[in-house]
Formats: structure tokens, C-alpha cells, sequence
């Protein structure tokens, strides 16, 4: 895996995608003025976070079974940081709190796994918290991303057959929740109650069940 960290970048998942060749690559910065989620949103920067992306070939995936690799991202970041659960399909939560989120975006065989993780935040906006108490230091912001990232190379290697569905659901908040989104099928409301084999998230609603898929909804709340 080749590694590259910054003091300051514009864009992690850019420069990732610029830099990838055939091996895996991770790009981490110090600074990213210009970080985005899905769907385009921005993203907060913590006084201490974690800013990275991971490009990878894909050549052993199909595109049917790809959308779980957001999944297979959050998973390899809960084997990282203790504490953290999952909110499906890509935030990262301590408590109720949001305190990261996982951007994948594709391009013919390779995926670009975006990662932003507030490590500590004092004083924080609303709804937003950080992992840790006490300021882990600047040395953090390199050494969780390469942790994460060896684990999630680990995990793409071993191919989609079981990429960790029955972990997947045992670590995600969402399960059992009222949720709403907005989206196709949507927009609706019901009761969110397993991860399918793909990845899509089932949801009970009064008319019956709905399959929800992370490339087409573009936000799911807990009501």
C-alpha cells in the first residue's frame, strides 16, 4: 500500500484518485479545505480529525456487489476506533452523536473510500461530537487512517463473498429504529429491521417491505 499525507489538500478523495497506479493508495491530509459527504454536502473539519481516502482496483467485484463497500468501510473504522457504532449506510456515531462519515466514490475499476473522522472536538456544533475526550495529537491523524486503511485492503481482498453482513447489523444503531427517507423508492417511513445480502437496508413500512439502497436515497433519519 502506498501512503501519502499532506499538510493541506483541497480534496483527499482528488488527490487519491490522481495519485492511485495499481496499488492500493491512501492519501491522508492534515488540512482539506474543501472535504464533501454525499451527495455533495460539506464536511466540518474538528480541531483534530482525521481526513483520508483510499484508492483501490475493483477488478474482483462485480458492480452489483460494490454499494457494500461503504459498509465494509465502516466496518474496518469500528475495528479501529473502540466505541463507535454504525448508522447505515455511512455515518459513524458515539452515542447519538455523529462523530464521522464514509464517502465511496467509483470510476470504471477503481473506488475511492473517503474517510473523515472528528478525533476531538471540544466544543462542538449540535449533534456532532468527537471520539475521543482528550486530544489524541497530531500523530493520530496519520495512524488511524493507515490502520484503517490495511484492514479495509484486507477486507476488499478477501472478495464479496462474506463481507461481514452478520457483523454489520450486530454494530449498526439504525436496526430497529423509525426512519424516514427521501429517495426512490421514497419518500416513506417505517421501521428499519435488517441488512439485506447486498446491502440494502429492509424497512417495514404499512406497505410492506421496502429495499433501501444507498445509491439512491439521499438521506435516512431516525424519526
Amino acid at each position: 500500500m502506498i501512503t501519502v499525507h499532506l499538510d493541506e489538500v483541497a480534496s483527499t478523495q482528488d488527490e487519491a484518485r490522481d495519485r492511485w497506479v495499481s496499488e492500493p493508495t491512501l492519501v491522508t491530509a492534515t488540512r482539506q479545505r474543501s472535504g464533501r459527504g454525499r451527495s455533495g454536502v460539506g464536511w466540518q473539519n474538528a480541531p483534530r480529525a482525521v481526513a483520508a481516502s483510499l484508492a483501490f482496483s475493483v477488478a474482483g467485484w462485480s458492480a452489483e456487489t460494490r454499494p457494500v463497500l461503504t459498509l465494509v468501510a465502516g466496518l474496518a473504522m469500528i475495528d479501529t476506533i473502540d466505541g463507535l457504532e454504525l448508522k447505515w449506510p455511512n455515518d459513524l456515531l458515539r452515542g447519538d452523536s455523529k462523530s464521522g462519515g464514509i464517502l465511496t466514490e467509483a470510476l470504471d475499476e477503481v473506488v475511492v473510500v473517503g474517510v473523515g473522522v472528528n478525533l476531538w472536538w471540544p466544543d462542538p456544533p449540535e449533534g456532532i461530537v468527537g471520539v475521543y475526550d482528550v486530544d489524541p495529537g497530531d500523530a493520530a491523524v496519520r495512524s488511524v487512517p493507515e490502520q484503517w486503511a490495511r484492514k479495509l485492503v484486507e477486507a476488499v481482498a478477501a472478495g464479496p463473498g462474506d463481507w461481514g453482513r452478520d457483523r454489520y447489523r450486530e454494530a449498526c444503531a439504525t436496526l430497529g429504529e423509525r426512519v424516514t427517507w427521501e429517495g426512490a423508492p421514497g419518500p416513506g417511513e417505517g421501521v428499519a429491521v435488517d441488512i439485506g445480502r447486498d446491502g440494502a437496508l429492509l424497512v417495514d413500512t404499512d406497505q410492506g417491505m421496502v429495499e433501501l439502497r444507498s445509491g439512491a436515497v439521499t438521506h435516512v433519519r431516525t424519526v
